[in-house]
């Protein structure tokens, strides 16, 4: 029976990788990891892990869409985080593991960090180098017999700000993937609250990320790139301008529409579309 939580130490063991130097910070390079564990079931873990490689899953089909895509990819991983793997062995790349309450000041500034469906950041070959040479001198760093966890550290916060950039860069480039992802949850928003038999509740971001396989985080911040509102925002509107129309035109009570909306109970909805358009419900409907 597999432990569902791993600390740096526990992951280490488990993974097969050479033995730790620290319980709050470690780095692995595959060129030296001749045993590593090539296949696991689902797993959590409770610290921050940064790692860049080629491709290394049996199923992963690379598809060279842009001519100035490499050959690498980045993940992030935070806490909490589920991790599941079946990989050819590997030739290259680094893994950073660090726990959270060493950067956690820093890495609170990225949304990224809570992608959790595995989203790869897909680096251009001038990102790649750049990359690879900040993990490289991380690992580095890292061999020496007294390395100094603050310079470390400090490659750590560059390589998470960079991937920012990188991210904002990879929605541009994907954008005609990505804008059918905006075009399908619009539909997706609609045919929710067309459902013939009604509404079960307000719709969650997580819902519609789903039916798209992102995590919700990513769905965010791509929703949000493409249109400058969040998802919740837009459910949000969606749901106001229908019931705007149902108290002009349909001939049902406030708390008839407020639940028709996924409203639980009518004096959410009220304050909700007080804040929304400075008066209630019963006062729009009259005017």
């Amino acid at each position: 029976m597999v432990k569902r939580i791993f600390n740096i130490q526990e992951f280490v063991e488990y993974a097969r990788f050479s033995p730790v130097k620290s319980e709050s910070l470690h780095i692995v390079n595959f060129e030296n990891e001749k045993d590593i564990l090539r296949k696991s079931q689902q797993i959590n873990i409770d610290f921050y892990l940064l790692a860049i490689k080629p491709p290394l899953e049996k199923d992963q089909i690379i598809e060279q869409k842009f001519e100035d895509q490499a050959n690498s990819f980045l993940y992030v991983d935070c806490p909490q985080n589920t991790m599941a793997w079946d990989v050819n062995e590997p030739e290259s790349g680094y893994v950073i593991m660090v726990d959270a309450g060493l950067i956690r000041h820093v890495a609170k500034e990225y949304n990224f960090v809570h992608y959790n469906n595995h989203e790869a950041l897909y680096l251009t070959k001038e990102e790649e180098v750049l990359l690879w040479d900040l993990f490289k001198k991380a690992c580095n760093e890292f061999q020496k017999p007294h390395y100094s966890k603050e310079v470390i550290l400090s490659y750590i916060a560059l390589i998470l700000s960079y991937t920012q950039i990188y991210y904002d860069r990879q929605f541009d480039t994907r954008s005609a993937v990505y804008h059918q992802v905006v075009e399908d949850f619009y539909n997706n928003l609609s045919d929710y609250y067309g459902k013939a038999d009604g509404v079960s509740g307000m719709p969650s971001v997580a819902y519609f990320a789903q039916k798209t396989n992102l995590s919700p985080n990513y769905f965010g911040d791509l929703i949000k790139h493409f249109t400058g509102g969040s998802p919740i925002e837009h459910i949000q509107d969606f749901a106001l301008k229908l019931a705007k129309d149902k108290l002009k035109k349909a001939s049902l009570s406030v708390s008839e529409i407020s639940y028709s909306l996924g409203f639980d109970y009518p004096n959410y909805f009220a304050r909700f579309f007080r804040k929304k358009t400075g008066m209630s419900p019963k006062v729009f409907k009259s005017v």
